[in-house]
């Protein structure tokens, strides 16, 4: 399970003006805003982009300068693959060390759309344990409970996190991570070709 919430993309007119300074060619310039403040790529901009993007990574700098913030929801086994993009990114997650024991746990609280049967009685088993366990910690504040907590907890417990990256960065975990076996990366590369621009711009030829 992943959702995706709260999503933002901006900088694509400094973005795109920084790009036509190798050239002085800013008169060039044929983008705009409309009355929403959305951003409209205007002809002349779309060419020189492409353009750049087909060059290479080298070439297509500005897509470094165009950013996206977004709430993740999705389970810490998907996270740990995320993480492995640490240039370009920044993430405030929500705390498993500090507030697990803040909240009840329940089945809606990990990622189980792929158990059998028997491995849905079993997450059952152990969300049960994890919360007489809380509760109980709650209570006495002994830390062998926390460890408890902290150690006992399955991977695909969901987790929170409010994250930025350039389009740069979602263009390379595009081309890495869409035919990956991951359910959860399928939903993420199909949000992100969804973007403004991005089938052009991210999914493009690599």
């Amino acid at each position: 399970m992943l959702k995706i919430r709260h999503s933002d993309v901006y900088n694509f007119e400094n973005a795109l003006r920084g790009a036509r300074n190798p050239m002085n060619s800013w008169g060039r310039m044929d983008s705009s805003t409309d009355e929403s403040g959305n951003f409209i790529l205007g002809d002349n901009d779309r060419k020189l982009a492409l353009a750049l993007c087909k060059a290479g990574s080298d070439h297509r700098k500005f897509l470094r300068q165009i950013f996206v913030c977004m709430d993740i929801d999705a389970p810490l086994y998907w996270w740990k693959e995320f993480d492995t993009y640490k240039v370009a990114t920044t993430a405030n997650s929500a705390s498993t060390m500090h507030k697990i024991h803040s909240k009840a746990f329940t089945l809606e609280d990990f990622s189980h759309e792929h158990l059998s049967e028997e491995g849905v009685e079993v997450l059952g088993r152990t969300i049960l344990y994890l919360e007489k366990v809380r509760l109980t910690y709650n209570e006495n504040k002994d830390k062998q409970d926390w460890w408890d907590l902290i150690q006992l907890l399955p991977t695909s417990y969901n987790q929170l996190r409010t994250v930025t990256l350039s389009y740069e960065t979602l263009r390379n975990q595009y081309h890495a991570r869409k035919d990956h076996k991951l359910d959860e990366w399928h939903t993420y590369c199909d949000f992100i070709a969804d973007l403004p621009y991005g089938k052009e711009f991210i999914v493009g030829q690599e």
